[in-house]
């Protein structure tokens, strides 16, 4: 009876690891797919957007009243940018949390790369709620959407402007080095050789998207 028991427990042991090396295998690629993904097209367009701002405030303004006038735009918001990226969001937390940089000295630079994306992923994270609260819901709440003159105004502040050139180069990084994890994750980017030429491409794609970024905000200033 003892030892009956006693397989019992194993197995259900077993049956208990197996539940959670799959959860943590779905969540993982979930977390892969909505960095790169609903993030990557949350910055694009939201740089391409500021960059009207060159054209002056007229212009810049009749853009966001447009975007603001689309047909479900606060559902499209909420199912497929806000819920995945606060998935992400929350999700990484955890993993910085839970997670260890390999201690293995020739795994250095992988090392650095892995606490990079961790750090840069909560400071995007911190910006982009604030920027998501401070030109969405607030807008919300009051009426008022964001308009150029409200953005130059608040960045005329040189804490939100700092803040602002740290979170759009942190979600550059971020992107772009997590798109090589994603590459890889999904078994796209296999052996050494490709592995090398897309770690090129994704610094190229981080350079490209803190470049944008930086250049939209500078409309503003």
């Amino acid at each position: 009876m003892k030892i009956i028991r006693l397989q019992y427990r194993i197995e259900r042991g077993v049956h208990h690891l197996a539940t959670q090396s799959m959860q943590s295998f779905f969540l993982r690629r979930l977390h892969s797919v909505t960095g790169v993904l609903p993030i990557g097209v949350f910055l694009a367009e939201h740089f391409f957007t500021n960059s009207f701002a060159m054209f002056g405030p007229e212009v810049y303004n009749s853009k966001i009243e447009f975007f603001m006038g689309l047909p479900y735009i606060l559902l499209i918001e909420v199912c497929l940018i806000w819920i995945p990226i606060l998935f992400h969001g929350l999700y990484g937390l955890y993993i910085v949390y839970t997670g260890q940089v390999n201690s293995n000295p020739y795994n250095f630079f992988r090392n650095w790369m892995y606490f990079l994306q961790r750090l840069t992923g909560v400071v995007a994270l911190c910006f982009i709620v604030y920027h998501v609260y401070a030109t969405r819901i607030s807008g919300l709440l009051t009426g008022q959407h964001a308009t150029f003159e409200l953005v130059q105004q608040s960045l005329q502040n040189p804490l939100i402007l700092v803040f602002y050139i740290l979170g759009i180069v942190s979600a550059s990084y971020h992107l772009g080095n997590g798109l090589f994890g994603f590459l890889i994750t999904w078994g796209i980017a296999i052996g050494d050789k490709t592995q090398r030429a897309v770690s090129v491409l994704c610094v190229l794609v981080s350079l490209g998207f803190a470049g944008f970024g930086l250049a939209a905000l500078s409309f503003f200033i």
